[in-house]
């Protein structure tokens, strides 16, 4: 058992922390399962989009079980790559969108969880913070998928006061997409993914794959890696079908190649 469940929606993923007691704080067995499920569901074909959420409508997640029997914070340091590293890297190097339902406030680490997602779509009662800073430690590793996101000036007054800010400031900070009320939460991140699932996977992954590389690119270097990636993608099947479509005035079906 390891707390988290694995659902497949037609041709969506849902990956739900099941530790509501806990407020879905998660364990060092929720994050390989989280790769795990990750790595199934970008090498499925037919999988055109994962939703990570958490279970109950308190928290998306609390970030990581310190309780007295947590195995959280116990590295061995003789092994690279801590299993939330990892799980970012995983999520990093998705072709597939992920997409966060915010049920609930999203605290430490599970700032973490939703930073490293595509796009979200959160709860207007929700709390967003850092607050490792008052039991003695510091966001360090989710820095690594806060930073691209939230402005310096709040990042840094996140993590040093450890206060949260609400839905609607973390809407304003570039933390999520769409703010709405509980009872519209699924019908908002339906119609999200309706916009997704109905879209070139080809392009998207493609797309994914190319905007991740570039991040790290110098400008020159970024505008000789984008011009080789549109002449790529102009060769697939959906690029051909796209333009069919186009033409024919009808809804494209798409091989996904």
């Amino acid at each position: 058992m390891t707390d988290l469940r694995v659902e497949s929606r037609g041709a969506t993923i849902w990956l739900t922390i099941d530790r509501e007691a806990r407020r879905n704080a998660f364990t060092t067995a929720v994050l390989e399962a989280l790769i795990e499920a990750l790595d199934r569901a970008d090498r499925d074909p037919e999988i055109r989009a994962i939703v990570l959420t958490g279970a109950g409508d308190r928290a998306f997640c609390a970030g990581a079980d310190i309780s007295a029997e947590s195995d959280q914070f116990r590295y061995d340091f003789s092994k690279t790559g801590v299993p939330l590293v990892r799980l970012f890297e995983r999520a990093r190097a998705l072709t597939t969108p992920l997409i966060a339902r915010v049920n609930g406030h999203a605290l430490a680490g599970g700032l973490g969880l939703l930073g490293m997602c595509d796009m979200a779509v959160a709860v207007e009662t929700a709390l967003f913070g850092m607050p490792e800073v008052k039991v003695g430690l510091f966001p360090m590793q989710i820095m690594c998928v806060l930073e691209p996101l939230v402005p310096r000036r709040k990042l840094y007054e996140l993590a040093i006061t450890g206060e949260p800010v609400s839905a609607r400031e973390a809407l304003e900070i570039g933390l999520l997409n769409y703010v709405v009320p509980a009872a519209e939460l699924d019908t908002k991140l339906d119609w999200l993914l309706n916009r997704v699932i109905d879209k070139s996977p080809t392009a998207i992954r493609r797309g994914k794959y190319a905007m991740r590389r570039m991040e790290s690119m110098h400008a020159d270097q970024a505008f000789a890696f984008m011009e080789a990636q549109i002449g790529l993608v102009s060769l697939t099947e959906d690029a051909a079908e796209g333009r069919r479509a186009f033409n024919e005035k009808r809804p494209p079906r798409w091989t996904g190649r």
